[in-house]
């Protein structure tokens, strides 16, 4: 009996199917997790629909759908990247999942690669029911999409970044709660709904530079003055993409 008779074949599947699978099934996980639902699709959602209809917050002139909008893209990325992110894959680690999963023939960057592939597609669905109820409120936005591109992709890696290192470094349970109020946090500080002129100076400064603020900022000044290129914000986000994806490949702990 010659060689090659035996099918299918031994061996591990080459490395783009398994990655290609690995994020089919990371985004088949995330979509069936009502929690997860929860906070990157339901929770984005109402806030867009009840702050763009109650004049509850102070937005300055124009349509309040015209600044929430580009914040509250920001927050769907947040949500997504970090919070949802950091969640389950802390939670992952404690279960031993990932010690399983690096013993498998995909690599351990490949499996980071599937599961950001995976919150990727994730976002794409949130960007696409945000701007459709954007759209049914009344918003009008303006700018280069290619800009708009350019936050999200740096918005997500620099989240993701951030995520990981959480996850990588805490217990499960610390992960939980401290995922959960740094998004709470971010939500009420980083300009996704109050601006960020209606803190004092000193605290403007400060918060001009979170993530958040800055893919807020930057969102909104496309979206909504038409900007070109949002450089100032560009370069925040790449610098935490950097010391975000950095940490998290030096500090993550598998078990």
């Amino acid at each position: 009996m010659s060689a090659g008779t035996y099918a299918p074949r031994p061996g591990a599947a080459p490395l783009p199917r398994m990655i290609a699978a690995q994020t089919a099934l990371e985004t088949r996980m995330l979509l069936r997790n009502g929690e997860q639902l929860l906070l990157t699709v339901i929770i984005p959602t109402l806030l867009l629909v009840l702050f763009s209809a109650v004049d509850i917050v102070d937005t300055g002139s124009g349509e309040s759908v015209d600044f929430l909008t580009p914040g509250i893209l920001a927050l769907a990325v947040m949500s997504t990247a970090f919070t949802g992110q950091a969640i389950a894959t802390g939670f992952e680690r404690r279960y031993g999942v990932l010690k399983r999963l690096a013993a498998s023939p995909l690599p351990r960057w490949a499996l980071m690669t599937a599961k950001t592939l995976a919150v990727l597609v994730t976002e794409v669905l949130q960007v696409v029911l945000l701007t459709v109820i954007a759209f049914a409120l009344g918003w009008s936005p303006h700018g280069n999409p290619f800009a708009v591109l350019l936050l999200l992709v740096l918005g997500t890696a620099a989240f993701s970044g951030l995520g990981l290192l959480m996850a990588g470094t805490l217990k499960a349970e610390a992960t939980l709660a401290a995922a959960n109020l740094v998004f709470l946090l971010l939500l009420v500080g980083g300009g996704v709904i109050v601006p960020l002129d209606k803190f004092p100076d000193a605290a403007q400064s400060v918060l001009g530079l979170l993530p958040i603020a800055a893919l807020s900022d930057g969102l909104r000044d496309v979206l909504q003055h038409g900007a070109a290129m949002p450089w100032v914000d560009l370069g925040i986000l790449a610098v935490w993409t950097v010391l975000g994806l950095g940490a998290a490949a030096r500090f993550f702990r598998w078990e």
